[in-house]
This record gives C-alpha cells, sequence and structure tokens, in this order.
C-alpha cells in the first residue's frame, strides 16, 4: 500500500506515544510505503529525514503539490516536474499582479512554483480568484488565514495521482490523510482516505459525500492508526486508544527536568551524544524508569542558533531505553542566558535562600520567564498521551503546571523542588508570588526536600489564598525536629484550596552509594587516596567542596580559619584547609565579587601563616572530575560542610559513602544546621555558620575527637545514607505523587536496591 499524509497536524500530530506507535507500524512494515504529502517547502522537510525517529518517505510532495522528489535522494520525479514546472508563471509576476490587494502578507518560507500568502480579509477573496485564474493559476485557502497560487490543476490529490500512476497503484492500495481543506484535494481521486482527529470542520463538511472517508476520533497519528485498522491496512496490531489501568499504574511517564540524560560531544569532528556523567546519581535513577520498556517522555531545552530553529523528538538510546523520547525546547544562547543565567539567578536564587538583599526583579525577564514556560506547557499538552503522568523537576518551571492543566486538565502532575524553599516573608517579596503559588496549586502533588520547606510552603499559601482544609502529620522519626535549627515537629500532608486538593511531600534526594562503592573498588583510587595522605605528611586535612556561591558561606569560613589560627598556634603546620570552589555556568557575574574576597582573604591567611613546609590554605577554583573528589573524599580527616543556606548538600553524604569504604581512621562530617541534610543526619557535628565562634568550637570539636567516637558516628551515618538512597527517593517520590497512600510504583531494581 502507499500512505500519503499531509505533515504538521496529520502524520506530525497527536501524542508523541501514538506517533511512536504509528512510525513503529511503518518501520516494521515490508507492504507500507511512505508518502509526505505537505504545504512546506522540501528545503523545511530535510531536518524530518535526519530524525532517527521517524520513518523515511520513499516520496515527498511538497509546496502542496508543485513540488516532488526522492524521499532517499531528493532528485525530481520526472516526468512529472517537469509537468509542474512548464506551467508556472512566475513568482514575480504573481507579486505583480496582487501587489495591491490589502491584507495579504507573503509568507517569507521555503517555496517553489507556488506563492503563499497570509489572508487577513476574506472579503477580497473574489478579486484574488479573478487574478489567479487570468495567470493560470488555482487558489487554495485553507484554516482561515493561509492562501496559495499554484498553477491550475496542481495540488497535493493531482500529483498524488500521477504518481500512484506511474508506480502502478490502484486506488484502493492508496491511503490519504489530512486535517485542513489544504488536504482537500488528496480526497477527490478515489482513494480511500482518513481525516484525523481535531481537523479543520470545512474539510470535515466537505468530505462528507465522498465515498470511502473513514473519520478518526484520535488526532493526528493515532487518527492514522485507527484507520489502518478500517481499512485493514494494518498487518501488525496497533496499540489501543490509552486508558488508566485497574492497578492505577499510567502507561507513560513524562520527566520535565533542566537538563537530557546525554550530553552533546565533538568527536571526529561530528558532535554526538554520549551518556550523561550525573556524580549524585539522580539522572541515571530517572532514566532507570524506562529500562524495562515504559513509555515515557524527556522534555528539556537544548541550544539552538535561531529561535525558529524546530527540534524534532528524537530517541534517547533506542537499545536500551527503546520507548524513551527527548522532545527537545530549542533556545537560543541569548534566550538561555536572560532565563537561567539572569533572571533565575537574580531573581529567584537570592529569594529561594532568604538574600532578599541581593534579589533583582526585571520585569521584561519577567516576560521571557514567562515565554519559556509557555514552551515547556505546550510542548508537553502535545505531546502528552491520555492520563500521563508528568514529572516537573525545579524553580525554572514553576508556571509550566499552571499553564499545562489548563490546557490538558486529564494529566496528572507532580512538581519537585531541588532548592530550599523560604520562609512567606521572604518568598512574598516576589512580584510574581500569587502567579507562581496559582500555578503550583494546579499539580496533584509537590515534594521538597525536609519538613521545613513544607511548612514554609503551606504559609506561603495561606498569606495569599484562603485554605479550605489542612491535613498534617509527624515528621518523627525522619527527621530531626526540635533539636535542630531547621526542624519542625509536623508538617502538612495535603491541603485543599479552593477546587484544588495537593498532596504534599517531603523526601530529600539520596546519593548512588552502589556508583561510589563501585568506584571505591578500583586500585588506582585507593592507590591515589594513600598517596594524598603521603603528601599530607601527617597533617591532618580539612576538606570544603561546593560550587562558588554567596549561598555557600565560603568567605565566612575562611574568616573562620583564620579564627582558628588566631587562637589555637598547636594547630599550625597541622592542618591545612584544602577548599574546592566549583565555578558557576560562564556568564553569570553575579559570583565574580565573592571570589575575589575569597582570594584575598587566601592570600591574606597564607601571608600571615605560613612556613616553608607548610601552606595553611589551598583553593581550587575549578571543576574536579568526580572520581578525583571522591579521592578527597577518602584522604580527607574533617568535611566542613558549611553553607549559609542549602536545600540539602549531598556533598556531605558523599562524603560518608566515601569515608565507609576507603578510610581506616573514619574522618568527621561537620555540617551546617542551615543545610537541609542537617535533619536527616543527626550524627554530623552541627554548626552555626552565621557564627565565627561556632564555627571555629565545632572545626576544634572534630579535629580533636576521639577515634572511637569518629567511628561510631560515621557507622550511624552511613546507616542512614545507605539506606535513604537515590533510588529510595525516587521511589518514595512517585509511590507518594502518583499511586494511592500504602501503594508503591513498582520499578525493577528499586527494592533491591534499597535492601542490599
Amino acid at each position: 500500500m502507499l500512505l500519503a499524509t499531509d505533515l504538521d497536524g496529520t502524520f506530525l500530530g497527536g501524542s508523541h506515544s501514538d506517533r511512536h506507535d504509528l512510525y513503529n507500524v511503518i518501520k516494521e512494515s515490508d507492504h507500507i510505503r511512505l508518502v509526505f504529502v505537505t504545504g512546506r517547502g522540501v528545503e523545511s522537510v530535510i531536518p524530518l529525514l535526519n530524525d532517527s525517529f521517524i520513518p523515511k518517505p520513499a516520496f515527498i510532495i511538497a509546496d502542496v503539490g508543485a513540488t516532488i522528489v526522492n524521499g532517499h535522494t531528493l532528485e525530481s520525479i520526472e516526468p512529472l516536474q517537469k509537468e509542474i514546472e512548464d506551467k508556472w508563471p512566475g513568482q514575480t509576476k504573481i507579486f505583480e499582479a496582487v501587489k495591491n490587494i490589502k491584507g495579504l502578507e507573503f509568507q517569507t518560507v521555503p517555496q517553489q512554483r507556488r506563492c503563499s500568502f497570509l489572508l487577513s480579509d476574506t472579503s477580497v477573496l473574489p478579486e484574488i480568484n479573478e487574478i489567479a485564474d487570468s495567470l493560470g493559476c488555482d487558489v487554495i485557502y485553507s484554516a482561515g488565514r493561509f492562501l496559495d497560487f499554484v498553477s491550475k490543476g496542481v495540488n497535493k490529490g493531482a500529483t498524488l495521482l500521477n504518481l500512484t500512476k506511474l508506480l502502478s497503484y490502484t486506488s484502493d492500495q492508496v491511503l490519504v490523510a489530512g486535517d485542513t481543506m489544504n488536504d482537500l484535494s488528496l480526497y477527490k481521486h478515489g482513494f480511500k482516505g482518513v481525516v484525523v482527529g481535531n481537523a479543520e470542520a470545512d474539510l470535515v463538511r466537505s468530505t462528507r459525500s465522498i465515498k470511502d472517508i473513514f473519520y478518526a476520533g484520535a488526532n493526528g497519528a493515532g487518527g492514522i492508526q485507527q484507520s489502518l485498522q478500517h481499512f485493514k491496512f494494518a498487518k501488525k496490531k496497533v496499540s489501543p486508544d490509552f486508558s488508566i489501568s485497574n492497578s492505577g499504574i499510567s502507561e507513560e511517564l513524562i520527566m520535565m527536568y533542566h537538563r537530557f540524560p546525554y550530553e552533546m560531544k565533538e568527536v571526529n569532528g561530528e558532535m554526538v551524544r554520549t551518556p550523561q556523567v550525573s556524580p549524585n546519581g539522580i539522572i541515571p535513577t530517572l532514566k532507570s524508569f524506562f529500562s524495562s520498556g515504559r513509555r515515557g517522555l524527556w522534555i528539556a531545552w537544548e541550544e539552538v542558533s535561531d529561535n525558529e530553529n524546530i527540534l524534532e523528538n528524537i530517541h534517547i538510546d533506542s537499545e536500551k531505553y527503546p520507548n524513551l523520547i527527548a522532545s527537545r525546547v530549542g533556545l537560543t544562547q541569548e534566550e538561555i542566558s536572560v532565563y537561567y543565567k539572569v533572571f533565575a539567578k537574580e531573581a529567584f536564587w537570592p529569594v529561594i535562600f532568604g538574600f532578599a538583599d541581593k534579589a533583582h526583579f526585571n520585569h521584561e525577564h519577567w516576560k521571557h520567564f514567562v515565554d519559556i514556560n509557555q514552551r515547556f506547557a505546550d510542548k508537553a499538552a502535545s505531546e502528552a498521551k491520555p492520563n500521563a503522568w508528568v514529572w516537573i523537576h525545579d524553580y525554572n518551571l514553576w508556571l509550566v503546571p499552571g499553564m499545562l492543566k489548563e490546557q490538558r486538565p486529564d494529566l496528572k502532575i507532580a512538581f519537585f523542588h531541588h532548592t530550599a524553599f523560604p520562609a512567606a516573608n521572604t518568598f512574598n517579596i516576589l512580584p510574581w508570588r500569587r502567579e507562581i503559588i496559582g500555578s503550583l496549586l494546579q499539580c496533584d502533588f509537590i515534594g521538597f526536600h525536609i519538613p521545613r520547606y513544607v511548612e514554609n510552603f503551606v504559609d506561603v499559601v495561606r498569606s495569599l489564598f484562603p485554605i479550605k482544609k489542612l491535613v498534617r502529620e509527624s515528621c518523627a522519626p525522619r527527621f530531626l525536629t526540635f533539636s535542630s535549627a531547621i526542624g519542625v515537629s509536623e508538617m502538612a500532608h495535603s491541603l485543599v484550596v479552593g477546587e484544588n486538593s495537593v498532596k504534599l511531600g517531603a523526601i530529600p534526594v539520596g546519593i548512588d552509594t552502589r556508583q561510589i562503592n563501585r568506584i571505591m573498588q578500583k586500585k588506582s583510587v585507593f592507590d591515589k587516596i594513600i598517596a594524598t595522605k603521603k603528601m599530607l605528611a601527617g597533617k591532618k586535612m580539612i576538606l570544603s567542596a561546593e560550587r562558588l556561591d554567596y549561598v555557600k558561606g565560603p568567605l565566612e569560613k575562611m574568616l573562620a580559619f583564620e579564627q582558628l589560627l588566631e587562637h589555637h598556634p598547636e594547630f599550625h603546620g597541622k592542618v591545612e584547609l584544602v577548599n574546592i570552589c566549583t565555578p558557576p555556568a560562564e556568564g553569570m557575574k553575579i559570583y565574580d565579587s565573592i571570589k575575589l574576597e575569597i582570594e584575598s582573604a587566601v592570600g591574606r591567611i597564607n601571608g600571615r601563616f605560613s612556613k616553608m613546609d607548610w601552606t595553611p590554605v589551598r583553593v581550587f577554583f575549578r571543576s574536579v572530575p568526580f572520581e578525583e573528589i571522591l579521592v578527597y573524599y577518602g584522604a580527607a580527616d574533617v568535611a566542613w560542610i558549611t553553607p549559609l543556606r542549602d536545600g540539602l548538600n549531598l556533598v556531605a553524604k558523599e562524603y560518608v559513602a566515601v569515608q565507609h569504604v576507603a578510610a581506616i581512621e573514619k574522618g568527621v562530617l561537620i555540617l551546617s544546621e542551615f543545610a537541609g541534610a542537617a535533619v536527616e543526619l543527626p550524627y554530623a557535628l552541627l554548626t552555626n555558620p552565621y557564627d565565627q565562634h561556632s564555627l571555629e568550637e565545632v572545626l576544634v570539636q572534630a579535629l580533636t575527637m576521639r577515634a572511637d567516637e569518629r567511628k561510631m558516628r560515621m557507622e550511624r551515618l552511613y546507616q542512614q545514607v545507605k539506606y535513604f538512597n537515590v533510588e529510595y527517593w525516587a521511589d518514595q517520590f512517585l509511590s507518594q505523587a502518583f499511586l494511592e497512600q500504602d501503594e508503591y510504583f513498582v520499578n525493577p531494581g528499586v527494592f533491591a536496591a534499597v535492601n542490599n
């Protein structure tokens, strides 16, 4: 058979899973030949030919029928193309003839042997038809705005008819598919036809009197699937319309994350996709939910050269994850800079972490933020299968839930904050607080790291909207309560605002302890730890590892270490502070001043106290490979993790995991009271990073702690870190977000990982 289909709204329309099913039927079939029949020019079809997700057409009929080429070589199909060319009067003649017509705007898109316009005033159509007739042209008008001049008798249907004659196909061997009046001519030559769901009303009316037309219930590719069954063209059974199974488990999971689970790298002069290296294990864990063949979509942004660049869906890894598709939102370098590096870091970041004095609000940038969130929401709305689960990650997509729920109320939406969430009197300085919270209240579930952030969120909601109902639960024994600076004894489990019922949860991210254990089994890693210890020559290493960010309190730490050396000369020559500061993304000028302040403090400390055989402070302003940072963890006697504010802090957990495997003499974890992890790691030494005396005093305690106490604390910490690992986090989030209470999301390997 020959499947001749329009592209936009038809073959490329419908949910991604319906397209996935249809495309696989075509790829795996030896009896279906595909023809693209489109109003686009050939140039704009070429990107589809390079997309491994989309099956390759045998032929392409483009320019509303005015161009016909081989789908593999792009060579013209003769003599059909010559016959069309001979009829064409030329673009300049048409321009001259219509130059005085008002409401006619030429479309600057790739096109040949046709002239495409946008028409805003239909009253001039009779005049346009007269002009077209005088030039030997026809006019094709569709979707209430698109108008094309083509040679008389040239259209999609006529060109397809000539192609079928050339190929010796009978009419009952051809299935045509469309969705607008632009496609009407396809149905006039005795072919079997499908009008897909949500088609233009005029096309439905105009085809009612034509026999062998099937009106599909499903949109786009789903409608084509239904017609293959209806006309008995399909030899392979296609998937039925989606519905929730009795188990309540969705067939599709949509991940909306700030990056894809792959990186673009240059290999032999070509840009290729390589697996993403994620030290904290979140990305591999999220991918694992698709390893058993589960259908899914991963939506994130990818840089493009201009905003006209359309990125088609691609397979992330067709062998390991055959049903996981990357749906890419194209952003230009400038858009990324404003959205991510400037606005998010100047407006949201300071507020999230309680540094209101550093916040800067730009309302033009806010409009840009709204636009990009809308693009993400539109992408998910157009791609998601009915009743799919959508998991949205972090504050950069705060507005997506509201935008998405408005378009697709059938979707189940969950949101996870990877950052802290501030108190109401801080959050509410945001000029857009109502829009943000109003959007988040459209979620079915919102997850945070710890109970304090849940309570902060509830207080913000309470300050903006009346809460009808609030259900609470105890935080103990999972979290510290009154004994911690950011502990709470109870937290909200759910709330009702207006007609919206939202579940809430505190689920701290864990680390991939199995990955760390695998790395630490390498002899090369262990040898590097021994070598590092030898270089220290008996001196104790105090390790600090963090991003270069004022939120992490790097300057306060330096000043406290300087005070330690002033007050405790007995530590001179016996301790070294190694500070690894990972630089921010290029272009983030907001952190330049803190770097200068740190450099100044380090220079002063080393100038005051260093000796020929001792440098008190060593600072590295660079990214360190994960395996290398694990070596530092293994060699460090103290991990000094003292952020002024931190959503959680995975460095603390990684240090514990490495110490369990690599260290004979166990080290000590010092952790800020204002890091989220402080409420789940009770055997760490907690310190107040705002108080230099506390920083100094707790550091002295760590440096002088007995070996048996260090060992006991590290063993207890490891038990916590191992059990509540990253797989536990992902499993708990999905089970709380998408399933009923006390049910569990079944993912092969997750429960085994938790218990091993």
